[in-house]
């Protein structure tokens, strides 16, 4: 009777497990820990808003900026841009990378570890840019902390990199589901603004995630929804003409948006103190009539929903805060930007309702419907995610009844934004050869597998010079590579194939010729094939081997385990053939 496979538990088989494609219950796994991890986090971020809000904010809350007096509120943006221009401008520029984009970016090119120091100031920063007026949201910092948090114990764990792709984007589902109460709509958005991707191996722990950070969140802050709005409907379909309108006035504005916060090469030559200080001189000036305009405007939203705004103030939000937050994000100071683009969007589409209504009132439905979907659109068209804005306007209103109209929008507004304004999502704008590397199919395909599940084991070590005995010896455990270790570092080890080496030595004239002094058989001498190798660590993934292949211009890679230089070992050789095979095999589509 066949043995079963013995089960193995360690640590160590549980790293060899993650380093395959299939290796979804351990996947799983991770998505449940860093769901919980990362929803303790968002709870610790709301408090610290909320610690800050009690010092001097009306009743403790972080949105009150309408309590304040005109020149208390109009002197916090200020002083926020202060701190900010003091404390963070000491830092290197690196340091100053934080949000969403940096997530984006972490992930694209640097295998989703993040930088100690970032995730450190993305904690001050988000509490000072929220709770000093400017206008700024809390989930560009939440997605931050969440996906670096979930892979630094991928990295404290010394798990294989693809798994830390797997975690960061469990780390950014859990932060907008724990953020919003939205498991789904983090869960989408993950998938489609920061993985670019849709898998089955993807999908599960990143549900998994999503759901155990909406629950931390549900223990502290309720079930309830994040805004309470009237039940609405479209009622007719003589509405369809003025939602299609009011989608190309949101998808012009999204433009309008993404051109003015890209526009940051306009003002890198002015001094830091005077980007900063324009901020947030531009931030008191309007904050001193308009109070509505700082913070996220949560509060806001919720009376843009229930139809309470006046005219004046909606006009206020739709211009004055799209353009600050755009400005703000343009001078480099690095806020959360999705909380504000929806007050953005809501704003925009009450206008849009009351201009209906005063039109043709018989044509056009309550303005807080089109509020319910300017949200949606805005959203939709700023970040290029018609499904994660959709499943946004879902669960943010627990209204079924809103996703046809809500479909018709957001595709009207991205179109718009996309073709009309000629704008890619907000946060792809780090771009190689003119396609984002996250849309690249091989590389995405060869991302998903670390180097273990691919590389061959079945090696051994020797330097050059080998007497005929030990050439022997060297194939008693019948190695597919003989790894030949040259005398110096800065000669390239070399592999060679062991079924070349064997058979030259049924060649006794192929050993008498290659045989030197002392009777020592040279291994570079002998008829076979040599590929020169580079090392990569036992931790990269398909697609960064093969960027070293190509970088270091050789055709195979030995795997170096250890971190220590003296204590490192190599764990098997991964060749361009078999990265290509694997491909072929197992990753690109079927004909």
């Amino acid at each position: 009777m066949p043995r079963l496979p013995r089960f193995d538990s360690s640590l160590e088989g549980f790293r060899r497990q993650l380093a395959n494609v299939d290796a979804l219950p351990q996947l799983c796994v991770l998505g449940v820990v860093s769901g919980l991890l990362t929803g303790a986090l968002m709870v610790g971020f709301r408090l610290l808003l909320e610690l800050g809000a009690f010092t001097f904010m009306p009743d403790g809350d972080p949105e009150a900026f309408e309590g304040l007096s005109p020149l208390l509120r109009a002197a916090l943006p200020l002083a926020a841009v202060t701190i900010i221009g003091v404390f963070l401008w000491r830092q290197p520029p690196a340091a100053r990378k934080l949000g969403v984009g940096h997530v984006i970016e972490r992930l694209t090119y640097h295998q989703g570890r993040f930088p100690l120091r970032n995730w450190l100031n993305q904690w001050w920063v988000g509490v000072v840019s929220v709770i000093g007026g400017l206008s700024a949201g809390r989930e560009g910092p939440a997605i931050h902390l969440g996906a670096a948090a979930a892979s630094g114990l991928g990295q404290h764990l010394r798990l294989p990199h693809n798994s830390l792709r797997v975690l960061v984007a469990c780390g950014t589902a859990a932060g907008i589901s724990a953020s919003f109460n939205t498991p789904i709509a983090g869960v989408i958005f993950a998938m489609e603004v920061v993985m670019m991707e849709y898998t089955i191996a993807g999908f599960m722990p990143v549900i998994l995630a999503s759901t155990m950070g909406a629950l931390v969140a549900m223990l502290v802050y309720g079930s309830e929804p994040a805004f309470q709005v009237p039940s609405v409907s479209l009622g007719s379909l003589t509405h369809l003409p003025w939602i299609v309108v009011t989608a190309l006035f949101i998808g012009l504005l999204a433009g309008l948006f993404i051109h003015v916060s890209r526009s940051g090469h306009r003002v890198d030559h002015w001094p830091v103190w005077l980007r900063l200080g324009a901020v947030g001189l531009a931030t008191a000036v309007v904050a001193w009539w308009y109070p509505e305009v700082q913070g996220i405007g949560y509060d806001s939203l919720a009376a843009s929903l229930s139809g309470e705004l006046a005219v004046d103030v909606l006009l206020a939000l739709v211009v004055a805060k799209l353009l600050l937050t755009a400005i703000t994000v343009a001078s480099g100071i690095p806020i959360g930007i999705i909380g504000p683009v929806l007050v953005v969007g809501a704003a925009a589409g009450a206008l849009a309702g009351l201009a209906g209504a005063w039109l043709s009132p018989h044509l056009t439905a309550e303005p807080g419907f089109y509020a319910m979907l300017g949200m949606a659109a805005m959203m939709g068209a700023v970040l290029q995610a018609p499904l994660a804005a959709l499943m946004a306007l879902l669960e943010l209103t627990h209204n079924p009844q809103i996703i046809l109209p809500g479909m018709l929008a957001v595709v009207i507004s991205g179109l718009t934004s996309r073709q009309l304004c000629r704008c890619d999502g907000f946060f792809i704008s780090v771009t190689r050869n003119g396609l984002h590397p996250l849309q690249q199919p091989l590389m995405q395909a060869l991302s998903r597998v670390s180097v273990p599940a691919v590389m061959e084991r079945s090696l051994v070590r020797t330097p050059r010079m080998v007497t005929h005995d030990q050439a022997r010896a060297l194939l008693e455990a019948k190695p597919v590579w003989v790894l030949i270790m040259r005398s110096t570092d800065d000669k390239p080890t070399l592999a060679l194939k062991a079924a070349d080496l064997a058979r030259a030595l049924m060649n006794e004239q192929i050993v008498e010729q290659a045989k030197g002094e002392g009777g020592l058989i040279d291994l570079l001498e002998i008829p076979g094939q040599r590929l020169e190798m580079a090392p990569i660590h036992l931790q990269a993934t398909l697609s960064e081997a093969f960027e070293r292949l190509n970088d270091q211009a050789v055709d195979a890679l030995y795997v170096e385990h250890g971190h220590r230089p003296k204590h490192k070992r190599i764990s098997g050789i991964i060749t361009r053939d078999a990265i290509e095979r694997y491909y072929r095999l197992n990753a690109s589509p079927p004909a």
